[in-house]
């Protein structure tokens, strides 16, 4: 019991952050992230509904 509680330690201690591989496929997830993001925005579809919502607020009188 003792030797599992030692390994345990042990392995909290070591595992304090992420290494160089984790970082890499973390950057290259959020920059596949963001090029889906781009192209979701960029689209005709949300272009139009952005410059209606706009448009209306523009529109309102006071």
């Amino acid at each position: 019991m003792r030797f599992f509680r030692r390994v345990r330690s042990r392995m909290r201690a070591d595992d304090a952050g992420m290494t160089t591989s984790e970082y890499a496929l973390g950057t290259v997830a959020a920059c596949g992230f963001a090029a889906v993001l781009y192209r979701v925005v960029t689209s005709d579809g949300v272009k139009a509904a952005l410059q209606s919502v706009i448009g209306r607020a523009l529109g309102v009188q006071f």
